[in-house]
């Protein structure tokens, strides 16, 4: 039993999307994919969970975009959230309630959340300069600014994020700063706002955090925690000159927002109450604190690691101060999604849009589905390409699962007319093995590892293949009809299994699979016998999945090209000349294994070096390597990386260096990491 199975009910969240434009696969693979399918995995348990999400309708993303396209915030906000709400209800996801921001019960759950916490004392109180624009009259918020990253020298960074290193900011750390709004240089202007004292909660955080480790939290969402952390919490403030957003309740304050971060999250709140009230429920049960602990709801958030600061720091702090609310169980967050070899990019129009791909391929969401759970980011990034989805589709769901569901049923027909006479499973081997893939599959979605619970299914259908390609039915028909039949019939039995594992990952091709068999219900749970008995007829066979044609592959990428705006200027190629040859001996004498970064810091006084703590397999060792030009340490932590291990010790600036990581270096001379697959055992060897 996993430490999730204890709980009584379930509230699970995915972020809530930005309503400023449409959604993308990177998206899904982020936040939305894995969390519908866990949940559709509790479902099938017959367990109490509510899936919660929206729309986040407020910020300055919300009103720099309704300024580029002429319009209102309100305008942009009901034009996005129905087109994401219907994307998301195209696409299959399950949520409980897709809700939005904008509504007069979020604006008073946050209200009385701000209120909450500035009448016990909570907020720090503080003026303090900010960025004003003397030809708009106004305060610019973080987002309102645009300057060059401190750190990666990236002009375009914005005042609390570069996009393109990942350093989170403060807009005074802008060299450079423009408005957004006149792309004038602002100037700073004494303003009062209301801080969260985050560096009162630390020695608390530090506590809760080390308690999420225990849970076995993701190496990726500790070690960034860990790093802020490290580097000293900050007082935050939560509220914001704007004019668009939530009122902040004081008299005082009167034309200031409340912070995004501070009425986001509260969101998944806002929306449990509004589904509680729809149906009937106490919304209570799934937020508030019980009397006993034992009774109190398990909470998730499913995120993308760009929201990991805001879902274990922010938010906890709030929920914390508050008093009365549960606090997160787990925050699974993924890493990002690249596409064709390139970061998606939304100002670059570099993506495959959801809405785009629902059009273009009608009835194909199981196969997008299957695709991403493969590719799933979970610990690093990953990417999508065109030639790997037509690949996975045609050689695994079509080869591989379809082709021994079609098999089995053209057999069955042919021999029987579809008609059962065993109602079990004969055969001890293929039994075990159904067995131990529900545990692999309950054991590795539990731990929020979905592309190794994916492949648990695929692998079943593969002994199914073997099974029937080693018993060979076609052939001993004629002589032995009767063990024909028992064969044919275990693997009907095994059909049954996979359509109910099937379930959490591919819902449409399940129903598929279960129609086929003439089953009663389009959902079996996992504790419910297959009702295939003696006498049971089959349905006519059915093709589950189509091969995916060269041609619609190569129309997609053509598409993505011509939509794809113009890159960089070409540049010539520099690539230097190969080195001389060594013997074999010489590359052989080199140990290169594969490990995992468990700690990354900045040596101080340097601008190139971070010190690195590395999981080798054989041991945990220091490297200092020369990436900080190029990675902010928090976004490396969990990363998988190849180490040199046996290259002699050195000392760098007093710290004695036992390795060497193995980087690539672009023409623009950018360092990317030579990574092993994200399934590769530490110490394993490279060669």
């Amino acid at each position: 039993m996993s430490e999730l199975d204890k709980f009584k009910r379930y509230t699970v969240t995915s972020a809530l999307p930005y309503a400023n434009g449409p959604l993308h696969i990177g998206h899904l693979a982020g936040a939305y994919l894995p969390a519908d399918t866990f949940v559709r995995h509790l479902r099938l348990k017959r367990k109490d969970v509510v899936y919660i999400c929206g729309s986040d309708e407020h910020g300055a993303a919300i009103t720099i975009k309704a300024k580029k396209e002429g319009t209102t915030p309100q305008e942009i906000i009901d034009k996005y959230h129905n087109q994401i709400k219907k994307s998301f209800g195209d696409f299959g996801i399950g949520f409980n309630i897709y809700h939005r921001t904008s509504s007069p019960i979020h604006h008073d759950l946050s209200q009385e959340f701000f209120l909450n916490l500035y009448e016990k004392g909570e907020f720090i109180e503080k003026e303090s300069e900010q960025y004003y624009d003397e030809e708009f009259d106004q305060f610019l918020a973080d987002r309102y600014i645009i300057g060059t990253c401190p750190n990666c020298k990236n002009d375009g960074a914005y005042g609390d994020q570069c996009e393109k290193c990942g350093t989170s900011l403060s807009p005074t750390d802008l060299i450079n700063p423009k408005s957004t709004l006149s792309g004038k240089e602002p100037i700073l202007r004494l303003t009062k706002h209301w801080y969260l004292p985050l560096d009162k909660y630390q020695p608390w955080l530090e506590d809760w955090l080390l308690e999420g480790k225990k849970n076995k939290w993701k190496s990726n969402v500790y070690g960034q925690c860990s790093s802020w952390l490290k580097s000293g919490l900050q007082p935050r403030s939560m509220t914001r000159d704007l004019d668009w957003g939530i009122d902040v309740p004081l008299e005082e304050a009167k034309g200031k927002k409340l912070y995004v971060w501070m009425d986001a999250p509260i969101g998944y709140i806002s929306a449990t109450k509004q589904w509680a009230i729809d149906n009937g429920k106490d919304w209570k049960l799934y937020w508030k604190n019980q009397e006993k602990e034992e009774d109190n709801s398990c909470l998730l958030h499913f995120i993308g690691k760009d929201n990991i600061v805001f879902h274990c720091i922010t938010f906890p702090s709030i929920l914390h101060a508050h008093g009365e609310y549960i606090l997160p169980q787990n925050v699974p967050a993924n890493e990002f999604l690249n596409l064709e070899g390139d970061k998606l990019s939304t100002s670059r129009n570099h993506a495959v849009w959801l809405h785009e791909y629902l059009d273009e391929f009608p009835g194909k969401q199981d196969e997008l589905r299957f695709v991403l759970t493969s590719i799933l980011p979970e610990t690093s990034d990953s990417e999508f390409t065109w030639k790997d989805y037509q690949a996975r589709i045609n050689n695994e769901l079509v080869a591989i699962l379809g082709n021994f569901v079609n098999r089995v049923m053209i057999l069955m027909h042919k021999y029987y007319d579809g008609i059962l006479e065993q109602s079990t499973l004969n055969d001890v081997d293929l039994s075990n093995q159904v067995g131990n893939t529900y545990s692999e599959m309950d054991e590795n979605l539990q731990s929020f590892k979905f592309r190794q619970g994916l492949s648990s299914v695929i692998d079943l259908a593969r002994t199914g293949n073997r099974y029937l390609t080693e018993k060979e039915p076609w052939k001993t028909f004629k002589t032995d009809p009767e063990n024909t039949r028992v064969v044919l019939e275990n693997c009907v039995q095994l059909i049954g299994h996979l359509g109910v594992l099937m379930q959490p990952f591919l819902p449409n091709a399940s129903k598929k699979l279960f129609q086929l068999l003439n089953l009663e219900n389009d959902t079996v749970y996992y504790d419910e016998a297959l009702d295939l008995k003696k006498g049971h007829q089959l349905n006519k066979p059915e093709l589950l999945f189509e091969k995916v044609e060269d041609e619609v592959i190569e129309r997609q990428l053509e598409k993505l090209k011509q939509k794809t705006q113009a890159a960089a200027p070409e540049k010539t190629p520099n690539i230097s000349e190969a080195k001389e040859n060594i013997s074999f001996e010489q590359f052989a004498a080199m140990d290169i294994r594969t490990g995992t970064i468990l700690e990354a810091e900045k040596v101080a006084k340097t601008k190139k070096l971070l010190k690195l703590k590395i999981d080798t397999g054989i041991d945990q060792r220091t490297v200092v390597s020369g990436i900080a030009e190029f990675f902010e340490p928090e976004s490396i932590i969990g990363k998988k990386v190849s180490i040199l291990v046996n290259l002699e010790p050195r000392e760098i600036k007093g710290i004695q260096s036992q390795g060497m990581i193995l980087m690539a270096e672009n023409l623009d001379g950018k360092l990317s990491f030579v990574s092993p697959g994200d399934e590769t055992n530490n110490g394993s060897t490279v060669r």
